[in-house]
């Protein structure tokens, strides 16, 4: 049978679906998908910004290694290197018709050489899936690989906006919307939850719409099925940040004949999506760096195994002017951060300085992002260290506790070994990148081991 792949990527829905707790929203789709499938419950994306994300997802790597390290729209105008592989380019080369139907945000075109492209900036789910079930119809004989990149739920170009509110979805009343444990209870902020709920089932309907389209042209049973977003949802505490509001996200998959309704708590990150799509394809190994692994040994493991409980991510710029590199490593209980320019402030991106939520929360003394002060947001220290069982709003930082010293250790070096192996430009020492002085580290010189440069200290 052919062994097609359907990729679908929610833009900023974080983990705001019902199979992922969320009382007040609909998502029936999404649900229905779910228990059908696989949910992975412990999944992480590399990054909570689109761009960057979406490289992840298509290269296996992670955004330091392949130069998508921001935004590529308009003057953000980061894009991945020439010679790193991607999806489309691997899946043209074993004979797959490949496709993408809406948001791309990923450059440039020669490095993902989609055959079929219908880049889009509608939020008309019935066009899409219009488009999808032409993509589907057409040469049923060749196994595809077709991406859909839903605009929903981003936010639009006004300042509490998520698209027309119109149409045939259900809208919401802000007093009926749950609001996440990483935002205030205020009224503008349960003012844009409403429109943005309105805006999740908007894209949940588009769901259906092409697995309804799928189905009818005779390929449900052909196709591995993969539903994500490629980061948190759209507000302070969450997208553009590490915390896990921005970076722990759905991830669902289906294969066909599998165990329906399988809650998947391993550990798995983004850099596994690739690597499992290859495998799906009985695709020869590639000889090019990818960072993950297969994920369809583990798909219907409900159970933790061995080997799957760590994650790294990696997050350097959002827009251009939105500088602030930082790496993170999660376990089952515990996060770590690395903050390598934690002397400066935590920068804002555009669409969230704007909004109206923003707005209300800055008005309002004392001033809180949840349950976290604001100037605890904007500053930062060099490391943090989380328990995610106790402190799933990462507040309480134990990074300078005594009692935490040895873990501290154990994580920051697992995290450097990372950075070594990845090859990390912002793997720093005395406030330089290693990498930029490695050449002089075999002739004599001699790296103080610590983060920062000490102008009060400058011995070596």
């Amino acid at each position: 049978m052919p062994h097609n792949i359907l990729l679908m990527i929610a833009d900023d829905l974080g983990r705001m679906a019902g199979c992922y707790g969320e009382p007040a929203i609909r998502t029936p789709n999404i649900d229905a998908l779910a228990a059908n499938g696989t949910r992975f419950d412990m999944a992480f994306t590399s990054t909570a910004s689109c761009s960057a994300s979406r490289s992840v997802i298509y290269t296996g790597l992670h955004t330091h290694e392949t130069g998508q390290y921001g935004l590529n729209h308009d003057h953000h105008h980061f894009m991945t290197f020439d010679h790193v592989e991607t999806a489309p380019a691997l899946f043209n080369r074993i004979g797959y018709r490949t496709g993408i139907i809406g948001k791309v945000h990923v450059g440039p075109e020669p490095v993902y050489p989609w055959a079929h492209r219908e880049e889009s900036g509608s939020r008309d789910v019935d066009w899409v899936a219009t488009r999808a079930k032409n993509f589907f119809d057409s040469d049923a004989e060749i196994p595809f690989f077709l991406t859909v990149g839903f605009i929903d739920p981003h936010r639009d170009i006004t300042r509490a906006g998520f698209g027309d509110p119109g149409g045939p979805d259900p809208t919401f009343a802000p007093e009926n919307v749950s609001v996440p444990s990483f935002l205030p209870d205020l009224p503008e902020v349960r003012e844009e939850l409403a429109n943005y709920y309105h805006s999740v089932a908007r894209m949940d309907r588009g769901v259906g719409l092409i697995l309804e389209a799928l189905e009818a042209a005779g390929q449900l049973d052909d196709t591995l099925i993969c539903f994500l977003s490629d980061n948190g949802a759209p507000f302070l505490n969450s997208k553009t940040t590490l915390f896990d509001a921005g970076v722990h996200l759905p991830l669902i998959m289906r294969r066909p004949g599998q165990a329906p309704g399988i809650a998947n708590p391993n550990i798995v990150s983004f850099v596994d999506i690739l690597p499992t799509f290859l495998e799906w394809a009985q695709a020869e190994p590639s000889s090019s760096p990818r960072r993950g692994r297969s994920l369809l040994p583990i798909l219907e493991a409900e159970h933790q195994r061995e080997g799957w409980d760590r994650a790294f991510g990696s997050h350097t710029f959002h827009e251009v002017t939105n500088y602030w590199p930082t790496r993170f490593l999660r376990t089952p209980r515990y996060k770590y951060h690395r903050n390598v320019a934690w002397q400066l402030p935590f920068p804002f991106s555009g669409d969230l300085y704007g909004s109206i939520s923003w707005e209300g929360i800055r008005n309002r003394a004392p001033v809180m992002i949840g349950a976290r002060p604001l100037r605890d947001y904007v500053h930062r220290p060099a490391e943090e260290l989380y328990d995610l069982w106790e402190d799933p709003a990462e507040v309480n930082n134990l990074a300078q506790d005594p009692a935490h010293a040895e873990l501290v250790a154990k994580f920051r070096n697992e995290l450097e070994a990372w950075q070594q192996d990845t090859a990390d430009p912002w793997f720093y020492r005395d406030g330089i990148s290693v990498r930029a002085i490695e050449h002089h580290l075999g002739r004599g010189l001699s790296l103080p081991n610590r983060f920062d440069f000490d102008p009060e200290d400058t011995s070596n």
